[in-house]
């Protein structure tokens, strides 16, 4: 396998350097730097999306005829690795990464043309009804049911965690439109516009005291069959399609590694204020346990990226991705809350001075509690251990 880059692919990276450089904005680095939430704020979010979108570099996924761009896989990397160096925020992935994938893969002419452009273009804020009260980790015992009346369907039932429902327009659902036969045959996927009469979004209010998450209620919801995308009972297929995007390929280890830049500073500050800090060098210890696993995960990266850009598949392999990575961002959010001491104690935590890092010190306690839900969404931690067993391993 090659890990080096060729000149033709660092000159790519030095463009993409200069054009962030040149065209983000310091708000929204700080904004980002300081979120404590899994997605930066909405506006923040679309502005930091509109920027790329003239540029037509806001979906290098996607196919160059709906948008796209026709970079090699190593040029998403580098393109990644440079907005993450840079202090860019992740794009809310829902409709970009999860849900126009989907679209173009099942989706009729006439929603591609209709809502590829919006969701490309910000237009369209999207967030995704999978999970349910009785239907977490066992998707296909969802019950929010949908029954043809017409030219119609009428939806009834409750999605629950889905994060910024209170702020988007429109939702992708997976409904169940047959109940006589295998769980996995009878549901399908549906587009719903929010503002429908009969939808109803409560907040949950996390541990950190923020309001991201919500339950969303349907209530004799009347949604045009043509908004289902593909056949009826065919959504479990098309499901774990966007899974895939969901929880493999997206490459982390850039992002997690900003957010160790910052431990090191915070624990450098509390170095300078105390000079008997961690005079056990315990936390010394850790830091380095975690930059050791961090440098595996990013050889684990570009391990695969190897293979892609070879015209391999990287199987399973990717699904370890996952298994990596939560357990570092936990571990240095853990840390985090143990250099602040005390003042962990509080929620919004008091920076002392007035450093480059001062309000970041104040989302080290929120962030903490926001990512123990990592081990749960997009696929349980023993999920993904189930997967890696299965096609990995053979067992």
């Amino acid at each position: 396998m090659d890990f080096s880059f060729s000149p033709a692919e660092i000159e790519f990276q030095r463009e993409v350097r200069q054009f962030l450089k040149q065209n983000l904005p310091q708000h929204i680095v700080e904004a980002t730097r300081n979120s404590s939430s899994v997605f930066v704020e909405k506006e923040i979010a679309l502005e930091w999306q509109r920027i790329l979108a003239e540029k037509g570099w806001a979906a290098p996924q996607w196919s160059v005829e709906h948008g796209g761009t026709d970079w090699t896989p190593v040029q998403k990397y580098l393109f990644s690795k440079e907005c993450y160096k840079a202090g860019a925020p992740m794009l809310i992935p829902l409709g970009l990464l999860m849900l126009a994938p989907v679209i173009m893969a099942f989706g009729s002419d006439e929603q591609k043309a209709e809502l590829l452009p919006k969701i490309l273009n910000g237009d369209h804020y999207w967030c995704q009804g999978y999970s349910e009260p009785g239907a977490g980790s066992d998707l296909a015992s969802l019950k929010l049911k949908a029954v043809a009346d017409g030219d119609d369907y009428i939806v009834n039932g409750t999605k629950i965690w889905t994060t910024h429902a209170h702020l988007a327009d429109h939702i992708f659902c997976l409904v169940r439109t047959d109940s006589d036969c295998k769980p996995q045959n009878g549901i399908s996927f549906l587009l719903i516009d929010m503002n429908t009469p009969g939808i109803t979004v409560e907040p949950i209010i996390t541990m950190a005291g923020q309001h991201e998450v919500n339950q969303v209620f349907f209530d004799n919801v009347r949604v045009p069959q043509k908004n289902r995308i593909g056949e009826e009972n065919k959504g479990w297929t098309y499901a774990k399609y966007l899974l895939e995007f969901e929880r493999g390929g997206a490459f982390s280890s850039d992002r997690i590694e900003q957010e160790l830049l910052h431990l090191r500073s915070l624990m450098e500050d509390a170095r300078r204020e105390n000079p008997g800090f961690d005079r056990s060098g315990n936390l010394a210890r850790r830091l380095a346990r975690i930059e050791i696993d961090l440098k595996a995960l990013q050889i684990t990266e570009l391990r695969i990226l190897s293979t892609v850009s070879a015209g391999g598949n990287p199987g399973a392999e990717s699904s370890t991705l996952k298994l990596f990575y939560t357990p570092i961002e936990q571990a240095i959010n853990e840390l985090a809350v143990q250099v602040l001491g005390y003042r962990a104690v509080a929620l919004d935590v008091p920076a002392n001075g007035s450093g480059e890092h001062a309000d970041y010190v104040s989302s080290i306690v929120p962030r903490y509690l926001n990512n123990r839900a990592a081990s749960i969404f997009g696929g349980s931690l023993e999920v993904q251990r189930n997967i890696v067993a299965k096609w990995a391993l053979g067992l």
